[in-house]
């Protein structure tokens, strides 16, 4: 008994070192975002606009106020948002390679914003307002409806279909349909419009600004604070949603709830940023496997941590610190991404027969 315990603390030290440890990275890479991109500004100075210190250089201020700072807050978000929605699929589906896109909110985002961009050269300007004519928020009200309207409908098939199995074929199947219609706009929009949609769908954390981040960041505690309720749910839902009925919960109320948390976050995050891939499939993967646990009670607060983390790292190498250039996030995260998400399915065609979070 005496052993058992100790073992237990020291488990339990290690993790509180782990989070220590990325907590640390957080802030590291939250400096380094700042500091570092085509021009590079000294600690002291960053420090000093951090803090509203008189006598900093107007044109390091502005760089670090309006262009920096809400970039890496962005990015941060946008990591715990997609690791968070990733979770969730992943354990509700059982499937290692579910991400938070699978339902097909990703397409319905991108047919709302090729609405919004390919629509005018279409149908001669009177489908839908260009996107330079409604404000900031355009494109983000374009993608949010279409998320929306999948969602919508997602939730609305859920409530029949039972087998989380046939709901994921579904999601795919809605996914596919409206990517068919996305490529018949392109094939008949304007090549500037095309250029001007391809841009989005690249992904990037540099085109939020604070009034937006706001609102983004808004919707994302939201979708947080949703997940915060389902811990005891997700954990049973691991040995089975028969087991989950038996401990007394409403699995149907409980599927309800996670498929418009994960929705919600990565609804938010492909309204402002476009599509950004693999995080959402690499972190929960990431978080399993350095805290040695399925339990979500630790995977929440990890995924947070370590999705802040890689999308901040993916944020830091896309500036290409030293050049003038920026390479769009999806490159980045797709160069880093796939090779997990095959050394993902290796490991599972060694070890395991089915998938066990």
């Amino acid at each position: 008994m005496t052993n058992s315990l100790k073992s237990k603390k020291g488990i339990k030290s290690n993790r509180l070192w782990l989070f220590g440890l990325f907590l640390f990275a957080v802030l590291l890479l939250f400096l380094l975002n700042i500091m570092l991109g085509s021009v590079r500004i000294p600690f002291k100075e960053v420090w000093g606009v951090l803090m509203a210190r008189e006598g900093v250089r107007e044109s390091w201020e502005y760089i670090v106020r309006n262009s920096r700072l809400p970039r890496v807050l962005t990015a941060a978000l946008a990591g715990i948002a997609l690791s968070a929605s990733g979770l969730q699929m992943q354990t509700m589906f059982r499937n290692p390679l579910a991400d938070p896109f699978i339902l097909g909110i990703n397409s319905g985002a991108s047919l709302g914003v090729a609405l919004t961009i390919l629509g005018t050269g279409f149908v001669g300007g009177l489908f839908l307002p260009a996107a330079n004519s409604g404000g900031e928020f355009t494109l983000a009200l374009a993608a949010s409806a279409g998320a929306g309207a999948v969602l919508a409908l997602i939730l609305l098939v859920g409530r029949w279909v039972k087998n989380p199995t046939t709901l994921l074929i579904l999601g795919l199947m809605f996914g596919h349909a409206t990517s068919a219609i996305v490529s018949i706009l392109i094939y008949f929009s304007a090549p500037e419009r095309i250029h001007a949609y391809s841009i989005w769908s690249f992904g990037s954390y540099s085109g939020v600004n604070w009034t937006q981040l706001k609102v983004m960041a808004i919707v994302i505690l939201a979708g947080l604070a949703l997940l915060l309720l389902l811990p005891k749910g997700l954990n049973a839902l691991l040995l089975g949603e028969d087991y989950a009925r038996t401990m007394g919960l409403n699995v149907g109320l409980l599927r309800f709830v996670i498929l418009l948390s994960a929705s919600v976050l990565s609804g938010a995050v492909t309204a402002f940023c476009g599509p950004i891939g693999f995080i959402g499939v690499a972190v929960p993967h990431l978080a399993r496997n350095i805290f040695k646990t399925s339990n979500h009670k630790i995977l929440i607060p990890a995924i947070v941590v370590i999705g802040a983390a890689v999308s901040m790292a993916a944020s830091l190498i896309a500036q290409l610190p030293g050049s003038q250039l920026m390479l769009p996030i999806n490159v980045v995260t797709s160069l880093f991404g796939a090779p997990f998400v095959v050394w993902v399915l290796l490991k599972r065609k060694r070890g395991a027969a089915s998938f066990n979070v």
